[in-house]
């Protein structure tokens, strides 16, 4: 199976099973997933969060997603448990459509090795 369609079919596998556990099956963006991905780095699932908090949660999201690719590296907890990463190495400007590939593409990883999906 080429790679682009074995990414798009996990993809969709990850997606429909995110989507029922925290939608009650209404599909969740990419947006929505890196948010849960915030959510579970973060530890703190059961509270709720302001809307500065959100954004924050999906940055936490996006470093620990690229973290793998060489972008950021984990530096810190803060003293309310927030991981803070630092920039390794600056993103290339990339295309939404690039972006959104490289986002799908780290976000399978990341449940691949959490054991979430296959």
């Amino acid at each position: 199976m080429a790679r682009d369609e074995q990414l798009k079919e996990r993809w969709t596998v990850l997606q429909k099973k995110l989507s029922l556990q925290f939608a009650d099956g209404e599909l969740l963006d990419l947006d929505a997933i890196i948010y849960l991905i915030g959510v579970q780095e973060l530890g703190q699932p059961h509270r709720k969060f302001k809307k500065d908090h959100k954004l924050d949660l999906m940055h936490i999201a996006i470093c620990r997603l690229l973290e793998p690719y060489g972008y950021y590296e984990f530096d810190y907890f803060d003293e309310e448990s927030w991981p803070h990463y630092k920039v390794i190495e600056s993103l290339l400007t990339l295309k939404a459509g690039e972006q959104s590939v490289l986002m799908k593409e780290a976000i399978v990883q990341y449940f691949l090795e959490k054991g979430y999906i296959e």
